[in-house]
């Protein structure tokens, strides 16, 4: 698949016409509020659908409640099963390098800064982890599971703030396009996958190319599931890096508001961090991951001494990777590990509230599924490509 600056204004000037409707409906008979009151109860599929709510949204979560037909829950499993095996590794590049990728192209972060959502970084980062964690239970598209009604809120979520925006005359529609555009959706569609595959190659992490496809997988039925168009976003990883590379080139840079939510960024990780000895390792991180350019851009503090010593970081995951390899015992204890590790940064990013981050171990064995391939394949980043 190529793409252009021109196919890809064309991207810009389109949100999500089934989501869009909806909200327009409900803020023109003024059912925006009650609407809001009732969706707070309706957090599991199946459940029975609140009492009270409007048609529209009725209909909406009736259009929206299944995945798309052509999903493949083999590739899916291969995906869980990619993500059990790097769950701290995958948290760790969200944090680090997709959240400060969003703050790279100015009018994201522009838009971010307008509707007020990194007010409360933590709420945001939490919210994120706990929706890839949806998705990566075996339960996802199951009656009972929170990722369907999830992906449903947070699609009406987007239209609701291109409905704001616009309605209000705050955002620049001429000049930026229509705010959460489809351009905007894949991009961010790319930084939640493939800059986190980017990251972990660059961490070191050991993956197999299948493995690599299946996450990349699993966020395309993601985008499909928040309106993304099928016929625009890529289809495999090599498409997958000819967008970004387009999209960053077109769009990243430096902004007040970037540098602003970068900073929240890492007061709110040097608060989780115990104690203040190691606070330069946030920066000194986020700035291996993104790379010197766009770290000056986001105005990211540099250390010389904790700048090299994080480029260590790829050998220790090595070793630890080894001993995962070799050990049965240590693949259990560093399992343990991780998964503590993600609870503590969950009930901090929450404040103590209990959020279930993990996937248990045995669904492997319950679901019919075989181990995690072997690490000895390692999967490489598609080469970068140059726009025309």
């Amino acid at each position: 698949m190529s793409y252009t600056d021109t196919s890809m204004d064309a991207l810009r000037q389109s949100g999500d016409e089934l989501a869009d409707a909806t909200v327009a409906a409900l803020f023109e008979r003024g059912e925006m509020g009650s609407f809001n009151t009732l969706m707070r109860f309706f957090s599991t599929a199946g459940a029975p659908v609140p009492e009270g709510l409007p048609d529209v949204a009725r209909e909406y979560l009736r259009a929206t409640s299944a995945p798309p037909a052509w999903v493949d829950w083999e590739e899916m499993e291969r995906a869980r099963l990619f993500f059990i095996d790097n769950n701290v590794h995958i948290a760790t590049a969200l944090s680090f390098a997709s959240m400060p990728a969003c703050y790279l192209v100015p009018h994201v972060a522009k838009l971010l800064s307008t509707t007020h959502g990194l007010d409360y970084p933590s709420t945001r980062m939490a919210a994120t982890g706990q929706f890839t964690v949806y998705l990566m239970r075996p339960d996802a598209f199951e009656a009972g599971s929170r990722f369907l009604p999830a992906a449903q809120k947070v699609r009406l979520l987007h239209a609701s703030i291109r409905h704001h925006l616009r309605r209000e005359g705050r955002w620049d529609v001429e000049a930026s396009g229509v705010p959460i555009c489809q351009e905007d959706m894949i991009g961010g569609q790319m930084f939640f996958s493939m800059l986190v595959l980017d990251s972990l190659h660059r961490l070191g992490i050991h993956m197999s190319h299948e493995g690599a496809e299946a996450y990349y997988y699993a966020w395309r039925v993601v985008g499909a599931m928040l309106g993304v168009d099928q016929d625009a976003v890529p289809e495999n990883l090599d498409d997958a890096r000819r967008f970004l590379d387009r999209y960053m080139i077109r769009h990243m840079g430096p902004s007040p508001e970037g540098v602003q939510l970068t900073r929240q960024l890492i007061e709110l990780y040097e608060d989780v961090v115990p104690g203040t000895l190691l606070d330069p390792v946030v920066p000194a991180l986020v700035r291996y991951l993104v790379g010197d350019t766009c770290a000056d851009w986001l105005d990211v503090p540099g250390s010389p001494a904790w700048d090299t010593a994080v480029k260590a970081v790829p050998h220790l995951l090595g070793v630890l990777e080894t001993i995962e390899d070799r050990s049965p015992l240590g693949a259990w204890a560093l399992d343990r590990l991780g998964h503590l590790t993600t609870m503590f940064e969950l009930s901090s990013l929450t404040r103590g509230r209990v959020m279930h981050y993990a996937v248990p171990e045995h669904l492997r064995k319950e679901y019919g599924v075989p181990d995690a391939p072997s690490r000895t394949r390692r999967w490489t980043p598609p080469a970068a490509t140059l726009a025309p």
